[in-house]
């Protein structure tokens, strides 16, 4: 059987070191080794430069990094430099290694707009839709998520080909999970969002789950007052092609909690 992997994207920053704890961390409950991808642009010019990962290191420089960064490490690690613009080469790493997640950190960019405020998270999940795992760079602490969030607009969903890469990294937490579901009025049908989950058999072999019902004005921003550090671990969201792949991408439930949730946020695309 191949070994599971992670594939953790670098630049070498601090919100990329802090998912690289959180990675490594993550792979022994996964039995998993670490792809870390590390993309080095061929000019400055790189629209792919304004996403929050470029750096200018010499081929020698970004050598030194990566031997820097990956001495020591726990589990095992391969190390990859790609050339040119960000997503194809992250759309090869994928096809390659095929891992049950993409992982990277999230740059404190809160005095930022959201207009203006464009991250990789973004770019990939908008044009190669695959789970991943961003984690802010403010996070304190680093081990695998016990306490999983997970928000649900109470229709029906499939996870289609990512169905088994999800239900393996639930078994694997034995993680105790909260579904979310929030509402315009307190009357909304709560049972149905809590049905949608176990219909997928998410947490088929884990303790039945908690059922939790917020009232909100919008999904992201019951999802966002919710998903708190001293109550949850970690939030999972359903990126549905239809917010993911929008016009107004960045006004999507998916856009704004990646951008401003306080613990790291699990993405899994849905249908």
């Amino acid at each position: 059987m191949k070994t599971p992997s992670l594939l953790v994207l670098t630049d070498f920053f601090k919100a990329a070191d802090r998912a690289l704890d959180y990675a490594t961390n993550l792979a022994a409950p996964l039995r998993a080794r670490l792809v870390l991808l590390h993309v080095r642009r061929d000019s400055p010019l790189d629209a792919d430069a304004l996403s929050g990962v470029f750096t200018n290191l010499s081929t020698q420089g970004i050598a030194l990094a990566m031997k820097r960064i990956t001495h020591d490490l726990p589990v095992p690690v391969v190390a990859e430099v790609g050339h040119g613009r960000l997503l194809p080469v992250v759309t090869d790493a994928v096809s390659r290694h095929q891992p049950v997640l993409i992982v990277l950190g999230r740059p404190d960019r809160e005095e930022l707009p959201d207009e203006l405020s464009s991250t990789t998270a973004l770019e990939i999940m908008q044009h190669v839709p695959y789970p991943m795992l961003v984690v802010p760079a403010a996070l304190s602490s680093t081990p695998p998520p016990r306490r999983l969030l997970l928000a649900v607009d109470g229709e029906e969903f499939s996870l289609g080909e990512y169905a088994g890469m999800a239900r393996h990294l639930f078994d694997s937490l034995k993680a105790e999970v909260t579904v979310l579901h929030c509402a315009a009025h307190p009357k909304a049908d709560a049972a149905a969002a809590l049905n949608s989950v176990l219909q997928t058999g998410l947490t088929l072999n884990l303790m039945p789950p908690a059922l939790r019902q917020v009232v909100a004005a919008s999904p992201a921003e019951g999802i966002l007052a919710t998903a708190r550090p001293a109550e949850y671990d970690a939030v999972v969201i359903l990126a549905r092609r239809r917010s993911v792949l929008g016009q107004l991408f960045h006004h999507s439930v998916t856009a704004q909690v990646l951008l401003h949730s306080q613990i790291p946020v699990l993405v899994l695309p849905a249908e």
